[in-house]
């Protein structure tokens, strides 16, 4: 008796499912099930940009900060960074058992789409790392989704890399599709630049649907201080948003310019909570996660860690836990069931994303039949120069089409570092972004800029011999 290999791979994937069933897209929002799944999270980097930490490869570090989520009342957090030759099966399992979903960078500060040579940093090594992470994580049901990049695009001049992010986009669902027993949604995590935001959330929900993301994150801190929905960007962008035809989420929201609450003290308000879950933005968005988890130098955290201690912060982790508590959409939230695809957006002088989208490099084909093989974790080498044996480049004759501009590859004083990794980029200038993800100033909708500062493996090994002796047992 033989069985196909997606039976077996479902054999295999049922001992590190959990109890979580899994999120699905449907039209513009996240459902479970025939129930809406709106995102209450927590953007989750401890260590911030000065040193690169798994926190899901420690146990003692994982479930340490669990017990804080589950009080806190999030369903969600992002991470990062990972480290994709990990074994990650006890925090995966210990965020299922506590309700809470994933939301994954794929890349890292040194192994991600440099925005000074984008198409050089698209090539064989890159998309190796960037499949087997992806392994690391595809079998585990509260995988949420993936994200392909995080604020390549962060100025109105470094558009030009968007067609290598969709390349990135359109590898990882062929891979998914090919090499996954569900489908995991793919997205992409976007600067609030104001003078293309529109324009690049169009251009990567238009053209074919296998290049096309799955889910956007805005990293939007335009709400600050005791804010409102008119006075915020909020009203515009559901405007602007109201027909994009798939989920929209703040992948990250919590200005902190203005800090002071209803008392006076140096705490954020979080007042923009009320109104991201009330009907007024639920027809359009989804939610969205708190930057962040841990009190870093960019003074964005809700919590203090020392060692193996957890403390409050200030006063914010209770503003968001009764915030969030009190969050609670009724119904459908009014989303659309049946949008349709953006059009491309027209060449303008803060547009030139119009490129040509590069082919996936020979070398790594083979990848998307047999699976990305063994993966090098955080020691693997930069593949942001490029790739001596081959490229993006090569797929689209050899010329570098950000050449044509002798400004495209110049960043401006706002621009943050050459790479956009899905680490974040930092407006202090950093080469490789940081591994805490990225916060934003509330001057970022004003300047087009984000002015930040800062930043498999294995499956339960017990539980996969467990399935594969079943399985080789059944053949």
């Amino acid at each position: 008796m033989k069985f196909s290999t997606l039976s077996i791979a479902a054999a295999l994937a049922a001992s590190v499912s959990g109890a979580l069933d899994p999120v699905e897209v449907k039209g513009n929002a996240f459902f479970v099930g025939d129930k809406r799944f709106y995102i209450k999270g927590i953007d989750y980097q401890p260590g911030g940009s000065s040193k690169v930490v798994d926190p899901l490869a420690d146990p003692k570090i994982c479930t340490r900060d669990i017990k804080w989520f589950k009080d806190l009342g999030v369903n969600a957090v992002r991470i990062y960074t990972v480290d994709n030759s990990a074994d990650h099966s006890e925090c995966m399992k210990a965020l299922d058992d506590a309700g809470i979903y994933l939301i994954l960078d794929v890349n890292t500060p040194l192994i991600s789409v440099n925005r000074a040579k984008p198409y050089e940093s698209y090539n064989a090594a890159y998309l190796q790392h960037v499949f087997a992470t992806i392994d690391t994580f595809k079998d585990y049901s509260n995988t949420l989704g993936f994200f392909a990049a995080n604020e390549v695009i962060n100025a109105k001049n470094n558009t030009n890399t968007a067609p290598v992010i969709k390349a990135v986009v359109r590898d990882m669902k062929e891979y998914i599709k090919n090499q996954a027993n569900r489908k995991i949604p793919v997205g992409y995590s976007a600067a609030d630049v104001s003078e293309n935001r529109y324009e690049m959330a169009q251009y990567f929900n238009c053209g074919p649907e296998e290049e096309r993301i799955d889910m956007l994150g805005m990293n939007d801190y335009s709400w600050c201080g005791n804010s409102t929905y008119e006075e915020s960007d909020y009203e515009a962008k559901v405007k602007a948003y109201g027909n994009y035809s798939i989920p929209i989420f703040l992948s990250e929201f919590g200005c902190n310019e203005i800090r002071h609450n209803a008392k006076g003290s140096p705490e954020r308000p979080f007042t923009e909570i009320e109104t991201l879950y009330s009907d007024k933005m639920t027809p359009v968005f989804s939610g969205g996660l708190v930057y962040e988890y841990s009190q870093e130098s960019n003074d964005y955290g809700i919590v203090k860690i020392s060692g193996d201690s957890v403390s409050k912060y200030n006063g914010e982790f209770d503003t968001i836990k009764a915030a969030f508590a009190k969050a609670n959409p009724q119904g459908d939230g009014g989303y659309k069931s049946n949008g349709q695809s953006s059009t491309c957006p027209a060449r303008s002088n803060t547009w030139e994303g119009d490129g040509p989208i590069p082919e996936i490099v020979p070398r790594a084909k083979d990848y998307l039949k047999n699976g990305a093989g063994k993966p090098l974790g955080l020691s693997q080498q930069s593949t942001q120069e490029g790739d001596s044996h081959e490229s993006g480049l090569d797929t689209i004759g050899n010329k570098d089409p950000t050449e044509s501009d002798p400004d495209s590859n110049k960043s401006d004083s706002s621009s943050g570092s050459s790479s956009g990794s899905s680490s974040g980029s930092s407006s202090s200038g950093s080469s490789s972004g940081s591994a805490s993800g990225s916060a934003s100033s509330a001057s970022s909708t004003a300047s087009g800029s984000s002015g930040k500062n800062a930043a498999s493996a294995n499956a339960p090994a017990a539980g996969v011999l467990a399935a594969a002796a079943i399985v080789a047992a059944l053949l």
